[in-house]
C-alpha cells in the first residue's frame, strides 16, 4: 500500500489504495473554489522542485506495459522518471489494463502518489467513428455536435482516458491545408458555437463523473492560416485578423469552461507559439483569466530550435516555460533542463509553481485524488465501447453532416423498385476509408461501406464496379497513402456496367487517410485518374449521382457544370454507408450547409465568404482590366459558405426589422417568413449576416451573428426571429479594444451567405 498526504493548515486527508482492484475511498466534502486551491496549495507544499518539475512532463507510452521492465536506452530513462515521480501526464496509453498498471506505479510507488492524467488523439469517436468534425460542421446542428462529443467522451472514458486533444478551433481558409478536416471551417461565429457544443460535450456537467473527459481547445493560435496550405509553415497575420478571426472560437472555449489548450506548431509574426508570451501569458492567462494549463504540441517546445528561436533544448524550456506553456508534451526539455534553470535564475521556482498547481488543480478537478483509479473499471469498459445507443449517435451525426450540392431534374431521392443501380468506384466499396484521418483508435475495415448501406434496399438492382483504386497502398508511414495515378485497368467493367443503368452512383473522392495533419495538397481535385473515370462514365451515361468522400472543400467545376446530383458525404465514421444510402433514398431529406467555401480552382484559395472588398472591388469601366479580379477565372466561389440543397425548396419572403435604428443597451427585432414550397417535410438553416458599412477598421462583406435550424411540412411557413444588438455589433476596433462603433449596418438573411434578403439599420452610439 502506498499513502497519499494532502495537507493544509485545517486538515490532512488520508486516502489509501490497496493493490487489488478495491479502493477504500477518502470522505471529501471540498466544494469551493477556495477549498480547491487550499488543496492544491497543499500538495505543491510537500513536493521538491524537482517533483513540481515533473507534473509538468508528458510521456508518450514507450513500453510494452504488460512486458518485462525496459532495462536501457531511453524507455528506461522515462521509467526511472515514472517511478520517481518525475511524470505528470502520459499519452497513447488507452485500455483499462494498461491506464491502470501505470496509474498504479504513479500512486503506489512513487513518493508522493500523486495520479496521472492519460490522453489521446479523441478527435472524432474513440472506437465508434463520428463524422470528422469538418462534415459535423455541416450539420450545423449544435445539440447533436454537443452528443457526438458526449458519446466520444464515455467512450473513451471507459477504457481509462480522462483527457481528449480536442476540440480544434482554428478557424481555416485554406482547403490546401489538411487539418481542416479537424475544425469548424471558416467562420469565427459558426466555430464558436461548435467548440462551446463540443467543450460541454466532452466535459459534461462534472468532470469527476465516469463518462466525462477533458476537452483542449487548440492549436493556440494562428496554425490554419499557415502559407501555402503547408502542415507547420509560418504564420504571419495582422492584429485585426487575429483578433477578430482566430480568437473567438478560442475565448468561446475558454468562456466555456475548457479547462485545457494547446499552443501551435506554427510561429506567429516571428516567434514560435510555444515559445510566445503575447498569447499565452496575456491573451489566455490575463485577458481572459484562464486557469486551466496549457500543453505544447508534440515536441514543439524542441522545435523552436530548427525555427531559429533557441539554441538547444535548455533555452528552448526556458523560453517555453517563461511564455506560459505549462506542460511538455515529448520535448523531455523541461525534466531534463527546468530545475537547472531556475538554480541559474533564468527561470523562477515560482514560475514552476504557477504551472504545477494549473496542472494538479485539473487533477482534483478530475477526481483523481480522490480515486486516482476512477477511470479504471473493465466491467464497464467491455460494457460501453461499441455499444448500440453509440451507433445510433453517430448514424444520426452522420446524416446530418451531409449537405446536396446539386439536384437537376429531381435524380434524388432514389426511386426505392424498379431501377437497375449501377455503383461505381473504390471508396463505395471502403471499410475503412469512411473512417476519416485521426481515428487512432479505431479498427481498420469496421465501418459500412456505401456498398453495405445501399445493400440494405432491396428493391433494385444493385450491380458494383470499383472502376479505379484511390490509392495504391500505405507508404512506411501508418496513416500515409499514395494516390493512383496511373491504373485505369477496371475503368472498361465500369463503363460496361454504365451502360446498363438507370442510375449510376459514383463515389469519389480522397481516401480518409489524404486529409487530416501533414497531409497538405496543391491540388484539390478529384485524386488521381477518378476525374477522368468520371468523365468516361458520363459519355455512355449523365444520370449520375456523385457521391463524393472528402476530408476537405474540392474543386469540382466539370462535375458542377456536368454532373446532374452532387451529394457531398465527407467521411462519416462508422456508419458511413446507412447515413448516405438512407439520404440517397430519400429516408433522411438532407439538411447540411457547407461549413467551407468550395472553390471554382485551387488558384482561388484561399477563398471565403467574410472577405473584404478591395478599393476596386467591380469593374467600372466596359472592358477594364483595372480592378480586383482573375483574368482566367471567376471571383465567385463554386459552392459559398452556407450552402446547401434540401429535396424540397424553401422560400425567403418579408424581411422587416422593429426599428431602423438602436442606441446603447437596445436592440433590433429581426424577422423574415419561410416557407416550404416542395413537397418534402425539410429543415432549413436559416441563417442572419450583417455588414459594418464604416469603420474605424475595414470589416468583412458579411459576417455570419446568427442561425436557427428550423423544419417546415410541404405548404407550410414559419416566421423566424433574431436579435441585433450592441454585442452582435462589436469588433476588435482600431482602439485596440472590442466595441460597437456607431454608423450604418446592413442586415442579410437568407439560406446561405450568398442568396438572401436585405435591409438597412443604424447604430447610434
Amino acid at each position: 500500500m502506498s499513502v497519499i498526504k494532502t495537507m493544509s493548515f485545517v486538515f490532512i486527508t488520508i486516502a489509501i489504495w490497496s493493490c487489488s482492484s478495491k479502493i477504500i475511498q477518502p470522505k471529501v466534502a471540498f466544494v469551493s473554489k477556495n477549498q480547491l486551491e487550499i488543496r492544491v496549495d497543499s500538495v505543491l507544499k510537500l513536493m521538491t522542485l524537482e517533483e513540481k518539475i515533473g507534473q509538468l512532463n508528458q510521456y508518450n507510452g514507450f513500453w510494452e506495459i504488460t512486458g518485462p521492465t525496459p532495462k536501457e536506452g531511453q524507455a528506461a530513462k522515462k521509467y526511472a522518471d515514472l517511478k520517481n515521480g518525475l511524470v505528470g501526464s502520459m499519452l497513447n496509453v488507452k485500455g483499462v489494463k494498461d491506464v491502470r498498471a501505470l496509474q498504479k506505479i504513479a500512486v503506489e510507488e512513487t513518493r508522493l502518489g500523486i495520479p496521472l492524467i492519460f490522453g489521446f488523439d479523441v478527435i472524432h469517436g474513440y472506437k465508434t467513428i463520428s463524422p470528422i468534425p469538418l462534415a459535423e460542421a455541416a450539420s450545423w446542428d449544435l445539440k447533436e455536435i454537443k452528443k457526438s462529443a458526449a458519446i466520444a467522451a464515455e467512450e473513451a472514458a471507459s477504457v481509462g482516458l480522462n483527457w481528449t486533444f480536442a476540440p480544434m478551433v482554428d478557424v481555416s481558409r485554406d482547403a490546401r491545408w489538411g487539418r481542416v478536416m479537424e475544425g469548424a471551417g471558416e467562420d469565427p461565429y459558426l466555430g464558436s458555437q461548435i467548440a462551446i457544443a463540443r467543450v460541454q460535450g466532452f466535459q459534461g456537467d462534472d468532470l469527476k463523473a465516469r463518462n466525462t473527459i477533458l476537452a483542449c481547445a487548440k492549436h493556440f493560435a494562428g496554425y490554419a492560416f499557415a502559407e501555402s496550405g503547408r502542415d507547420y509553415n509560418t504564420v504571419d497575420i495582422g492584429e485585426s485578423t487575429l483578433q477578430n478571426i482566430v480568437f473567438p472560437p478560442f475565448k468561446a472555449a475558454a468562456d466555456a469552461g475548457v479547462r485545457t489548450f494547446m499552443n501551435s506548431f506554427n510561429e506567429l509574426n516571428g516567434i514560435p507559439a510555444t515559445g510566445n508570451a503575447y498569447l499565452q501569458r496575456k491573451i489566455l492567462k490575463s485577458d481572459w483569466n484562464f486557469d486551466g494549463f496549457v500543453v505544447s504540441d508534440w515536441g514543439s517546445i524542441n522545435e523552436m530550435i530548427p525555427h531559429g528561436f533557441a539554441k538547444d533544448s535548455k533555452q528552448a524550456a526556458e523560453i517555453a516555460i517563461n511564455a506560459g506553456s505549462d506542460m511538455d508534451m515529448e520535448s523531455s526539455a523541461y525534466v531534463a533542463h527546468l530545475a537547472a534553470l531556475v538554480k541559474e535564475g533564468k527561470v523562477q521556482e515560482s514560475t514552476i509553481d504557477d504551472a504545477a498547481r494549473r496542472i494538479l488543480k485539473v487533477k482534483f478537478e478530475l477526481g483523481l485524488f480522490d480515486n486516482p483509479y476512477l477511470y479504471c473499471d473493465e466491467n464497464y469498459e467491455k460494457e460501453t465501447v461499441g455499444k448500440a445507443a453509440f451507433q445510433e449517435g453517430v448514424l444520426e451525426m452522420a446524416k446530418k453532416s451531409i449537405v446536396l450540392l446539386k439536384n437537376e431534374k429531381e435524380l434524388l431521392p432514389l426511386k426505392k423498385s424498379g431501377q437497375k443501380i449501377v455503383v461505381i468506384g473504390a471508396l463505395a466499396n471502403d471499410k475503412t476509408s469512411p473512417l476519416g484521418s485521426w481515428r487512432i483508435a479505431a479498427d481498420d475495415n469496421s465501418a459500412v461501406s456505401l456498398l453495405e448501406g445501399l445493400q440494405k434496399y432491396k428493391g433494385n438492382q444493385l450491380t458494383y464496379a470499383k472502376g479505379a483504386d484511390v490509392t495504391v497502398g500505405r507508404t512506411q508511414f501508418i496513416w500515409e497513402t499514395k494516390i493512383n495515378t496511373t491504373d485505369k485497368s477496371g475503368f472498361s467493367e465500369a463503363i460496361a456496367a454504365a451502360k446498363t443503368a438507370d442510375v449510376v452512383i459514383m463515389s469519389l473522392g480522397e481516401h480518409g487517410l489524404q486529409s487530416g495533419e501533414g497531409r497538405s495538397r496543391t491540388d484539390i481535385g478529384l485524386p488521381g485518374v477518378q476525374q477522368e473515370l468520371l468523365e468516361e462514365v458520363y459519355k455512355v451515361n449523365p444520370n449520375i449521382v456523385l457521391v463524393l468522400n472528402n476530408g476537405r472543400p474540392l474543386a469540382i467545376p466539370w462535375a458542377d457544370e456536368k454532373i446532374p446530383a452532387i451529394v457531398e458525404a465527407w467521411h462519416l465514421g462508422t456508419q458511413s454507408g446507412n447515413a448516405i444510402a438512407q439520404v440517397l433514398y430519400g429516408d433522411y431529406n438532407p439538411s447540411g450547409k457547407l461549413p467551407m467555401t468550395f472553390p471554382r480552382n485551387v488558384g482561388q484559395v484561399p477563398i471565403y465568404y467574410n472577405y473584404k472588398n478591395t478599393g476596386r472591388p467591380v469593374m467600372t469601366e466596359p472592358d477594364s482590366v483595372f480592378w480586383s479580379h482573375y483574368i482566367d477565372e471567376k471571383n465567385t466561389p463554386l459552392y459559398p459558405f452556407g450552402y446547401g440543397l434540401s429535396y424540397t425548396q424553401f422560400e425567403y419572403s418579408d424581411l422587416s426589422l422593429s426599428q431602423n435604428t438602436f442606441s446603447g443597451d437596445g436592440q433590433i427585432e429581426v424577422s423574415v417568413t419561410v416557407k416550404n414550397t416542395g413537397k418534402y417535410t425539410g429543415k432549413e438553416v436559416v441563417q442572419l449576416y450583417i455588414r459594418d458599412l464604416i469603420a474605424s477598421v475595414t470589416r468583412p462583406v458579411k459576417e455570419l451573428k446568427g442561425f436557427e435550424m428550423i423544419e417546415l411540412q410541404p405548404g407550410a411557413s414559419q416566421r423566424v426571429n433574431f436579435t441585433i444588438n450592441k454585442k452582435t455589433i462589436e469588433f476588435f476596433t482600431a482602439q485596440s479594444k472590442w466595441e460597437a462603433e456607431p454608423g450604418d449596418f446592413k442586415v442579410f438573411v437568407g439560406g446561405n451567405s450568398v442568396q438572401t434578403l436585405e435591409n438597412d439599420f443604424q447604430y447610434l452610439k
